[in-house]
């Protein structure tokens, strides 16, 4: 909310204290999210942070947009095999691959001035591609076997596969070749620690969005001003301000102090705080709930020789009342999940298998794992080694850690032994869960598109490892050949009703291998000062500040 005014003792000067403030505070917007950044370069880690602040300071070329279609945002016209711009053929090895082309729009301009052109785009294929980079979604990149350059403008992709999503290039995040390239060059492997994006964050020529970061405070804050080479509409804010409040407690106290005008949804203060809040203060504020496709679980290490047996993993399961702890703490806002797979999205399959809440046959399961000694309330196995596990999430979420002493109690009933150990975020998803160094249960959310093929997080392929410089998000260590064969079919199926039945397969293997417990589906709270417009929360991965342009102050 804006800054209150001073009280002044006369109605003329209070009343040009008034206009006068009012002004200027319209002028700005801060903005309260519960994470710093890891990292300000757009395809290396994969956090909501970063997404959400980069949205105001760069486009995609494509993306998923608040309707849930696919949309141009850099491009000209959307390619489809119906326009003739995209077009099926046949790869050197003769498998269905196909070439997309996309034309720039020819406005657009990095904030230096430099044309963003397909120099840039070539540039960012480059180092995708290269097996050391370390960008998050390197397959994407590699997918691509040539890229044909028409002029600076158009540009067409040979893609090795011809996939359901052929024209969706959401993620290939273009990078400023005149800036980048000699970094990378310089070396491949360090090119993500000497990034610009790290080393000299405030460059302009970085940026091409309505905004450009101007400022930031390490872990704090980030400042964001207009972009004087923006082709769309000026936006209205003259600042933007978002503040990483890591404790989420501490965020509410300053929205109601004033500190802040509005709290993020997509990663803000949780469903328990928002409802809360809303009762006591509903009359000051917006308050938007938005279910969407944010998956809360535990990745599970699957090195960890305990979490390596299936049927410790569905007893852990087992032994959780989720549906109970989602009643309790949300008010039945955020459902129990049974897999990745939100039953928003089409492709949810209803039939799949389902872990109830069974502490019984949580008790029998372990023992049939060998777990079978009772010591001080803690199984032990015939070597008399306990049944002890370590779970990690985000310090500072209030609800989170109160979910962690709930899972904790709950596991403790059937004799497993969980101890908490949590960390800042930016330490949390930079290195800890990034390099797989959580030792056996790591608490999370995924946020993700509709009809998402999980790649990156269930094919054996995209395991991080330090010889690939931690590329991939299978933090969970999952090797399932028939899921790997489900997940390449999926991705080039055209036919909705067959690709359907693959997703139904592919949600049946998670559901009973379990590379990670489901949790619950959450809702976005979103909360908002009375005098903000436009904010359209989507319910997915691309956050609602891709459209930071057209949000405004009304009176």
């Amino acid at each position: 909310m804006f800054a209150r005014l001073a009280r002044i003792a006369t109605i003329s000067a209070t009343f040009i204290a008034f206009a006068s403030g009012a002004a200027t505070a319209r002028d700005s917007l801060t903005i309260g999210i519960s994470q710093y950044p890891s990292t300000f370069h757009p395809s290396i880690d994969s956090m909501m942070a970063k997404s959400y602040i980069l949205a105001m300071a760069r486009r995609p070329i494509t993306t998923t947009d608040a309707d849930w279609n696919l949309v141009c945002v850099l491009c000209t016209e959307l390619p489809t095999i119906e326009n003739g711009l995209a077009v099926p053929e046949k790869t050197a090895d003769g498998k269905d691959g196909a070439a997309i082309t996309y034309t720039l729009r020819d406005d657009i301009r990095w904030g230096d001035g430099t044309p963003v052109t397909t120099k840039d785009v070539i540039f960012t294929w480059e180092v995708g591609r290269h097996p050391q980079s370390g960008v998050g979604n390197a397959e994407a990149y590699r997918r691509i076997l040539s890229i044909d350059v028409k002029d600076d403008h158009t540009f067409t992709l040979h893609n090795e596969k011809l996939e359901f999503e052929y024209n969706n290039v959401n993620q290939f995040y273009l990078l400023p070749a005149h800036l980048e390239r000699r970094i990378f060059e310089a070396d491949p492997v360090e090119y993500k620690n000497r990034t610009l994006y790290q080393t000299d964050t405030l460059n302009p020529g970085l940026y091409f969005g309505p905004y450009r970061i101007s400022a930031i405070q390490p872990g704090t804050q980030v400042t964001l001003v207009p972009n004087e080479t923006w082709y769309g509409d000026s936006p209205f804010f003259k600042t933007i301000n978002v503040k990483a409040i890591g404790n989420t407690a501490a965020m509410e106290a300053n929205l109601l102090s004033g500190s802040l005008d509005m709290i993020a949804g997509e990663l803000g203060i949780t469903i328990d705080q928002a409802l809360a809040f809303e009762k006591r203060h509903g009359r000051r504020f917006d308050v938007i709930y938005k279910p969407g496709l944010v998956y809360e679980h535990i990745d599970l290490n699957l090195d960890n020789p305990i979490l390596a047996d299936v049927r410790v993993r569905r007893a852990l399961l087992m032994a959780l009342d989720r549906k109970a702890l989602s009643d309790q703490l949300f008010e039945g806002r955020q459902p129990p999940a049974d897999t990745s797979v939100n039953p928003l999205d089409w492709v949810y399959d209803d039939g799949l298998p389902r872990t109830r809440f069974d502490p019984k046959g949580a008790v029998k399961m372990l023992e049939e794992a060998g777990w079978t000694v009772l010591k001080d309330g803690v199984r032990h196995n015939a070597a008399g080694e306990p049944l002890q596990l370590e779970i990690m999430t985000t310090s500072g979420n209030r609800t989170r850690e109160l979910v962690q002493q709930v899972l904790q109690s709950q596991w403790k009933a059937v004799g497993v032994d969980v101890r908490i150990r949590n960390q800042p975020a930016r330490v949390f998803f930079g290195q800890t869960v990034t390099q797989r160094e959580f030792s056996a249960m790591a608490m999370f959310a995924w946020i993700s598109a509709p009809e998402n093929v999980p790649r990156t997080t269930l094919h054996s392929t995209h395991i991080p490892t330090k010889e690939n410089n931690y590329t991939g998000q299978n933090y969970t260590g999952y090797v399932n050949p028939e899921m790997d064969r489900l997940i390449d079919r999926v991705e080039v199926e055209l036919d909705r009703d067959k690709r359907k039945a693959i997703w139904a397969d592919i949600q049946r293997i998670y559901a009973t291998d379990l590379p990670a417990l489901p949790l619950y589906f959450r809702a976005d709270a979103f909360i908002l000062p009375k005098w903000l417009k436009g904010v359209r929360p989507t319910g997915h991965q691309y956050p609602s500040s891709l459209e930071i342009e057209k949000w405004t102050a009304v009176e």
